[in-house]
C-alpha cells in the first residue's frame, strides 16, 4: 500500500508522475535523455545499466521495468539480461560493459569507491569519457528513481506481462508521462 494517496492503475514511478506531473515531466525528461537521446551507448546497453543499478538497489518496479525494456531491445539477444542480473562478470557481453557496470556498481553501492583502476580498465576495455559519464550519470539517477518509488512504497506488479509491455512502450516511444484526465 502505497504511503501517499496515488492512482493504484498505475503502477511505480507512472503514478507519481501522475501525482506531481510538474515534477513527474521533469524525471521523465531525465529519462529520456538518459536512456534515449544520444549516447556512444546504445539504447539497450543504457538500459542494462538501469537495470542492474535497480537490481542493486532491490528496486522491483525499476529492475523489472527497465529489464523488460532492455529485453526488448537486445530482441534475439533479450537472455543477456538474465545473465548480467545473475552474474554480469560472467555474462556474454563485451569488457567495455562489464567494465561500466563495475563503475556502476560502485556508484550504486557508495560513488566514492569509484577510483582510477576503474576508469582506467574502462578505457582500456574502448570506453570514452561520454560511456564514463553517461554510465555514472545513469547510476546516481536510477539511485534516486529507485528510492523515490520504493520511499513511497508505489504498486509494484508481479505480472510479467504488465512489465513486458511497459518494456515494449519505453522501447518504442521512449518516456512519456502519463496524462491527467
Amino acid at each position: 500500500m502505497p504511503h501517499i494517496q496515488l492512482d493504484e492503475s498505475l503502477p511505480g514511478i507512472r503514478s507519481l508522475a501522475y501525482y506531481r506531473p510538474d515534477t513527474g515531466k521533469a524525471l521523465y525528461q531525465l529519462a529520456q535523455t538518459l536512456l534515449r537521446d544520444s549516447s556512444p551507448l546504445s539504447e539497450d546497453e543504457r538500459e542494462l545499466i538501469a537495470a542492474y543499478v535497480s537490481y542493486k538497489n532491490s528496486c522491483v518496479f525499476c529492475t523489472s521495468s527497465h529489464a523488460a525494456a532492455a529485453r526488448f531491445l537486445y530482441k534475439d539477444e533479450k537472455q543477456i539480461v538474465d545473465f548480467v542480473l545473475d552474474d554480469y562478470k560472467s555474462s556474454p557481453i563485451s569488457g567495455k560493459i562489464k567494465a561500466l557496470l563495475n563503475i556502476a556498481g560502485k556508484v550504486q553501492a557508495d560513488a566514492r569507491l569509484v577510483n582510477e583502476n576503474d576508469i582506467q580498465l574502462a578505457r582500456i576495455e574502448g570506453a570514452n569519457d561520454r560511456d564514463i559519464h553517461d554510465t555514472v550519470l545513469i547510476a546516481a539517477a536510477f539511485c534516486m528513481f529507485n528510492r523515490y518509488v520504493d520511499g513511497l512504497a508505489t504498486i509494484t506488479t508481479t505480472d510479467p506481462a504488465e512489465y513486458e509491455k511497459m518494456g515494449e512502450r519505453m522501447g518504442t516511444v521512449g518516456y512519456i508521462p502519463p496524462l491527467k484526465n
